[in-house]
């Protein structure tokens, strides 16, 4: 504020300097510099009076936004509000530098007329005093004002804080005239592009996002990979188990997941192979597959084709044409099976660090755009006929392996089973036995011989930015138990056929999952060893299973089952609220 605006606040001063009353206000208005009681008392009336007015307003035009009403249409709730705003407005201003509210008890005139002699030098420096004094109220006046007024607009919607040019853009969404999916390349601003979406979404919806977060996330590097028409982004929390010892190094596994127990669990099972020696792992087969399915007029003609493919003299030229869409995918097999006339070609590549799915895409691509030369009358029905299989369980998968093929084992000492188990050698073999082979059998289970895979599985996949579908395969997984070393010892074994994992492409790019592969020390692609990054992600994806698989048998086995998840994977706050 204009500190010249304070006049108005100026004392008056008589001239009884030998009493050394030197200044005394005329009205008591203002004393030495300091605001009486009552005007302290109406000032902070008018303060709450205004903002409590302002924010209630803020909210009723919201509302209106929501539900399309006009804005000139107002309760009488409404119109009181206005009045008081007004009010308190021209009295806030008032008592910061308007004379109509706050008239001078003298004019320059009269002080002139009043203050003589040596009263002037003085009267002079004081003015300068309180010029300064005054200033630094105004500036105290302002800073505190423009934080109130920023407290309350954090806590208003993001709505609230529209311009006028996000408006429009706004209202053409809301009619239709913009696509939404558009936005990103009309704005060239990613997030902008979301927060206009999101606010169109909650007009057209009446539902509100209130919870979803928009701030923090860098929208620019979902943009055409990742997520498609962003409104905000979910927040899952990461927790860490180990250290794992597997071939001889420490890993600390991130896992992201809202279930509790989960990251205990795993992390006591890493504790139990850690201080038996570690795990051991083997890579068995690495390769992505594709399958698409092609038709023609008689079976014969097809299996004319099964034979060509699979005849080895041939399959040099096939991976020469398959090899030239990268650098990376190198055909290793082809497998062919007819179902009348049609025939599903099943090809499968190396894929480097990455989870391959593209790449294996554009070398079929290849190989079939070749084979049209030959095989005019071939009729490419889909790139993918299911026989690949992605994103389902498939015996396939769990026989013939896809993406990586690991077994992971580790020997457990008899005293780390009873003193950090809390079970025994025996009881685990035998529950093993029942529920993960046996049961699963009885069930009917494809690739589903083991106590909860898929929980660790889709925690890491999560943590570290791999596709979550494709937790289905992934979690193809036969867990086994033996006493070993005279029965004392526990051998435990993980072995999954289909674990699909990348460190490059896809959500591994993303800054959180970057960080998690990071803490793992196979972020991005392996310059010396190609793929070996992303073979050492499916190694470690095991190990953790492994560790899950240990300690849940263990908890099922010695009755904590429910115990710990009645203590860990239950809210206690709303129990504590009601006691």
């Amino acid at each position: 504020m204009d500190v010249r605006r304070r006049s108005s606040l100026k004392p008056s001063f008589k001239n009884h300097v030998s009493d050394n009353k030197m200044f005394e206000a005329k009205d008591k208005k203002v004393v030495d510099g300091f605001v009486p009681l009552s005007l302290g008392i109406s000032n902070g009336v008018f303060f709450t009076i205004f903002f409590s007015v302002t924010y209630f307003l803020l909210i009723r035009w919201r509302e209106k936004i929501r539900n399309s009403t006009p804005l000139h249409v107002v309760t009488m709730s409404e119109i009181a509000a206005i009045f008081l705003f007004v009010a308190s407005f021209i009295y806030l201003v008032g008592f910061f530098g308007m004379s109509f509210v706050h008239p001078a008890p003298y004019s320059d005139d009269e002080e002139e007329e009043e203050i003589e002699g040596d009263v002037n030098e003085i009267v002079r420096k004081e003015d300068t005093r309180m010029t300064s004094c005054g200033a630094a109220l105004d500036c105290e006046s302002d800073m505190v004002i423009k934080h109130v007024i920023k407290k309350d607009l954090e806590h208003l919607p993001t709505e609230t804080v529209v311009t006028e040019e996000d408006e429009e853009v706004i209202k053409a969404v809301v009619s239709g005239k913009t696509p939404s999916y558009s936005l990103e390349s009309k704005l060239g601003d990613c997030k902008r592009a979301a927060f206009i979406r999101r606010v169109a979404l909650e007009r057209i919806t009446g539902k509100s996002l209130d919870g979803l977060p928009l701030e923090g996330f860098d929208y620019e590097s979902i943009l055409g990979q990742c997520c498609e028409m962003p409104v905000g982004y979910v927040q899952i929390p990461v927790g860490i188990a180990g250290p794992m010892l597997l071939d001889g190094q420490e890993f600390t596994v991130p896992m992201a997941t809202t279930e509790g127990c989960l990251v205990a669990s795993t992390n006591r099972g890493c504790k139990a192979i850690y201080v038996s020696g570690g795990a051991t792992s083997v890579l068995l087969k690495d390769g992505m597959t594709r399958a698409p399915v092609v038709r023609f007029g008689t079976a014969k003609r097809a299996a004319d084709l099964k034979f060509f493919l699979e005849e080895p003299l041939n399959f040099d030229t096939l991976a020469s044409v398959f090899n030239k869409s990268s650098r990376f995918g190198r055909l290793q097999r082809i497998q062919c099976a007819i179902a009348g006339k049609n025939l599903y070609i099943r090809f499968t590549c190396s894929t480097g660090d990455a989870m391959g799915m593209n790449m294996v895409s554009k070398g079929v691509q290849n190989v079939l755009d070749y084979l049209q030369a030959d095989y005019p009358d071939m009729d490419v029905i889909g790139i993918s006929g299911n026989y690949c299989s992605d994103k389902k369980p498939a015996a396939v998968n769990w026989i013939e392996g896809r993406g990586k093929s690991v077994v992971c084992e580790a020997i457990i000492k008899e005293e780390v089973v009873k003193k950090v188990l809390k079970t025994t050698v025996a009881s685990l073999v035998e529950l093993n036995m029942l529920k993960n082979l046996t049961g699963s059998a009885m069930a009917g289970a494809l690739g589903g011989f083991n106590a909860h895979a898929s929980n660790i599985v889709s925690a890491v996949f999560l943590a570290t930015g791999q596709d979550p579908a494709q937790n289905i395969e992934s979690s193809h997984c036969i867990t086994m138990m033996e006493a070993v070393n005279d029965r004392k010892d526990l051998h435990v074994s993980v072995t999954m056929p289909s674990i699909e994992v990348g460190t490059v492409g896809g959500g591994t790019q993303l800054a959180s999952q970057s960080a998690c592969l990071n803490l793992l020390g196979v972020k991005g692609a392996n310059k010396e060893l190609a793929g070996s990054n992303a073979r050492q992600l499916a190694k470690v994806v095991a190990a953790a299973v492994l560790a899950g698989e240990l300690s849940l048998m263990s908890a099922i086995s010695a009755g904590q089952l429910v115990k710990s998840h009645m203590k860990y994977n239950r809210s206690t706050r709303d129990l504590a609220s009601k006691a």
